[in-house]
């Protein structure tokens, strides 16, 4: 059985660790957070603060976008923008990695509080009832702080994630 997690598209991008998990995972990604990645590969700033790390980022910010502009893939992507909250068939990076792209859509709920990306990220968590990966550290406080109820795991606990997890029960105990 995958695991499944909500996560921003340049996590994957970023995190090398993500693509080679112990056990299969699905990334629920909303498309916004996959736009964002052009930005990002136009933009002149560092996506890293160490050069050699920031051109390795970028490589793979370039990779990620040529997944996603298969023609197969972006067929699915594109049969999920026609609907609010409509999710992408799998998008196969392997037999361990699967993506699902999700037409999220931002609302006044909690945009006063999170941005735009950050808003899609957690209504889509809250949405599917499927945790959220992250390597913010003020976003995961200030989720806690406004008490949203979403599960999150910091990035460095992915394995934990995969393996074990918080079950739903768990966390409503």
């Amino acid at each position: 059985m995958r695991r499944r997690f909500v996560i921003e598209a340049v996590m994957i991008a970023t995190y090398g660790h993500l693509l080679v998990p112990s056990r299969p995972v699905e990334y629920v990604i909303p498309y916004s957070s996959i736009a964002e990645l052009y930005e990002m590969r136009e933009s002149s700033d560092p996506v890293m603060e160490d050069p050699d790390d920031d051109s390795h980022v970028k490589s793979k910010i370039n990779e990620l976008i040529t997944f996603f502009e298969n023609a197969l893939n972006r067929k699915k992507i594109e049969k999920a923008l026609q609907m609010p909250w409509r999710e992408s068939s799998p998008l196969l990076l392997d037999e361990m990695i699967q993506f699902t792209v999700i037409h999220a859509v931002d609302n006044a709920q909690y945009g006063e509080i999170f941005d735009p990306i950050e808003t899609e990220l957690l209504l889509t968590a809250l949405r599917l009832n499927t945790p959220l990966l992250s390597d913010q550290y003020e976003f995961q406080e200030i989720l806690i702080e406004a008490e949203v109820p979403v599960q999150v795991y910091d990035i460095e606990d992915f394995e934990f994630a995969v393996e074990e997890g918080i079950s739903s029960v768990d966390m409503q105990l």
